[in-house]
């Protein structure tokens, strides 16, 4: 039977009911909007990389702590490819272009590691790097520390090698098409997969910089 004690209860449990509704809506109203990307994949959690060690085009160790403080978008390559690496890597410098008015402090980088090591040289992925952007990181390294950062990266490469009746140099060289995308903390934070958009990275890498969560 319906009476004045199950009235009050229904009361309590409405109240209860409406604050916890009110509550939600004022922390969603305070929390920062999140930006929105179109070409980042973003991650829920970054995700720690292992340490690593490689070599810069300048001779200079390649470490987490020198991708700290930027956006960076990695991609794996060879000097020698034919068409992925230069078309990629000529699609990145439209988008570096955009952000190149950025305080160099927190402006977005594009690191191109070759996984080459072979033929690829420092000076020569310097200057292949360089030929497409000016801002272009360069890196290798010897092949077990390229496939432990690959693997750290969910990213794959594997030497192909040459056609019969050719040259032992004229290998090639499979590796992933997609780029890893680290974040001021040098974590692994999400995947740009192809086919890409310079303007859409642009705007997302835009964004995720003046984003200061």
């Amino acid at each position: 039977m319906f009476n004045r004690a199950t009235a009050w209860i229904l009361v309590v449990a409405l109240a209860a009911a409406l604050g916890l509704w009110a509550g939600h809506r004022w922390l969603a109203g305070r929390a920062p909007a999140q930006p929105q990307l179109q070409s980042v994949k973003p991650f829920d959690h970054p995700r720690d990389l292992p340490a690593f060690s490689l070599r810069q085009s300048d001779g200079t160790p390649l470490v987490p702590g020198e991708l700290k403080g930027h956006w960076t978008i990695v991609f794996l390559g060879f000097t020698h490819c034919p068409d992925v690496c230069p078309t990629t890597l000529a699609q990145l410098a439209q988008a570096q272009k955009q952000w190149r008015a950025l305080p160099e402090a927190t402006r977005p980088r594009v690191l191109f590691v070759s996984v080459d090591p072979e033929r690829d040289t420092p000076d020569a992925i310097g200057e292949y790097a360089h030929g497409f952007d000016r801002d272009t990181l360069a890196a290798t390294g010897d092949i077990p520390a390229l496939e432990e950062f690959a693997r750290s990266l969910s990213l794959v490469f594997m030497k192909v090698p040459a056609p019969a009746r050719a040259p032992a140099d004229q290998y090639s060289v499979d590796h992933s098409a997609a780029l890893a995308v680290l974040d001021p903390q040098a974590r692994m934070a999400g995947v740009i997969q192809p086919p890409l958009d310079p303007r859409a990275i642009a705007r997302d890498l835009l964004a995720l910089t003046q984003d200061r969560r």
